[in-house]
């Protein structure tokens, strides 16, 4: 019989507060794809950063300059509530697609209008492509091939307001 320690058992890693807010990365436009095995790219939506911050109790839906937009971006953040994760932080951008599946910025920008508007802010999805922090760990420190291993089983597949 193996004798019990009388250590406290250390965690695996330190934990990371969750920050309030996070700047997110900003992509460069350019012509074609780079063909370098180091470089990433994604398309480029027609729409505007957020960062979806999932807490205990509450979702936040935060632009680039850190303002709290929850209130216009309702099916965000209750899909994002829905999510299997304690905290979170995700990268992406809200945009409403046409009927060929395309984005349309001025289609997002009637959605977030005065209403009465042709879109409801339920048509409104948010594209997820990075994942900055989960569940009590900071993930800016890994590459983003990491972080997207990490992402794709969270929103990979969903038909809610939350995709990859």
């Amino acid at each position: 019989m193996a004798k019990a320690s009388s250590k406290k058992p250390r965690d695996i890693a330190p934990t990371d507060p969750m920050p309030a807010r996070v700047d997110p990365c900003l992509a460069t436009l350019v012509g074609k794809p780079p063909k370098w095995p180091d470089w990433a790219y994604e398309v480029k939506w027609d729409g505007h950063r957020l960062a979806v911050h999932i807490e205990p109790g509450r979702v936040r839906v935060l632009t680039r300059g850190g303002y709290d937009r929850t209130g216009e971006f309702p099916s965000i953040a209750d899909d994002a509530r829905r999510l299997t994760v304690k905290t979170a932080i995700l990268d992406g951008e809200p945009v409403v697609l046409d009927d060929k599946g395309r984005s349309d910025f001025g289609m997002l920008q009637r959605a977030l209008g005065p209403l009465p508007s042709p879109y409801e802010p339920g048509a409104i999805l948010f594209y997820a492509f990075d994942l900055l922090y989960l569940d009590g760990r900071g993930l800016r420190r890994l590459p983003l091939r990491e972080r997207r291993r990490l992402l794709e089983p969270l929103v990979a597949g969903r038909e809610g307001a939350v995709r990859l």
